[in-house]
């Protein structure tokens, strides 16, 4: 069945062919940004009522070197007859286009893409008269987020990174940098890519985790009316400073960082804008609650 994380695990090459880097480097060829890239028809159909389609197809042209196709699979577990349609769409696209086919298979999990980088043979005995053989992006062959300045560089490859990574025991630290690195998008910028990481995480324990760090990436540019501005601050109607206390506690929690009650009821009775704003941005990098003011035993003046 066609999810949205499996559309999403392979049109963001369609859209974001710099996420390819991975397997230029693989093939010893110039990155992406030196090649042609085109998306062609990925139907495979030969002959009706069968009907074949691989995800992706994209035709690469680098500026150094021959022309070859990309077909790009989001595989997201193992699938049986996997090895022969595979087997089909490099024959069948190799003989209408009449190119070389590299197959590109995106996994989230080990053993996901031990399995589909094959070999997978067609064989009578001892003979062999196919094999195919994918590479694989997965989570031995693309980078996790290690710092935050590498979203704002990369953001498709950021993004792609999430996905891969999805299952990985680690997801909740990569998900936490990569909100990090999109404070420094502008408003449309962040919403696409927000959006964009949650469709790709759709069905996994780590979307409930993006949810409540996409809230805190949107609320980073308060008072601009979006959509998940409106839906995090629902207190809005008791005052924007209340909801934005929220906000900050919101993200603590989210983090696991405990607040004492003292620390709690003066950040609530905070009504300076500013303020909150600024103790919203160093929520997401103190290590204790007390430092969001500066203070070391939270023990403080009265609020603003």
């Amino acid at each position: 069945m066609v999810t949205s994380t499996h559309e999403t695990s392979h049109r963001i090459f369609q859209d974001h062919p710099e996420v390819l880097a991975p397997v230029f480097e693989a093939l010893g060829l110039p990155p992406p940004v030196k090649a042609a890239i085109e998306a062609i028809t990925p139907d495979a159909t030969e002959i009706k009522p069968l009907e074949r389609r691989v995800d992706t197809v994209l035709k690469i042209e680098p500026s150094d070197g021959d022309g070859f196709l990309l077909a790009i699979e989001a595989q997201t577990r193992k699938a049986p007859d996997k090895g022969v349609n595979w087997a089909y769409y490099v024959s069948y696209l190799q003989a209408k286009f009449n190119l070389p086919v590299l197959l590109v298979a995106v996994c989230r999990n080990r053993s996901t893409a031990a399995w589909a980088a094959g070999p997978f043979e067609c064989r009578v005995g001892p003979w062999k008269t196919q094999v195919t053989q994918p590479f694989v992006l997965g989570p031995d062959t693309v980078a996790r987020i290690t710092d935050e300045s590498e979203v704002a560089r990369q953001p498709a490859l950021a993004t792609l990174s999430v996905i891969v990574h999805s299952e990985s025991r680690d997801i909740a630290v990569i998900l936490e940098l990569l909100a990090l690195g999109m404070r420094s998008f502008d408003k449309a910028t962040a919403k696409y890519w927000s959006e964009l990481v949650e469709i790709g995480l759709e069905d996994t324990p780590a979307r409930e985790t993006w949810r409540e760090l996409e809230k805190m990436v949107i609320t980073y540019f308060p008072g601009r009316g979006t959509v998940f501005e409106e839906a995090y601050l629902d207190g809005e109607a008791k005052g924007e400073a209340k909801g934005r206390a929220e906000g900050v506690l919101r993200v603590l929690e989210v983090r696991g960082i405990p607040v004492s009650d003292d620390l709690r009821e003066r950040i609530t009775a905070c009504t300076d804008l500013a303020r909150l704003d600024d103790l919203l941005g160093r929520a997401v990098t103190v290590e204790r609650a007390q430092e969001l003011f500066g203070d070391e035993d939270g023990e403080t003046p009265d609020p603003e």
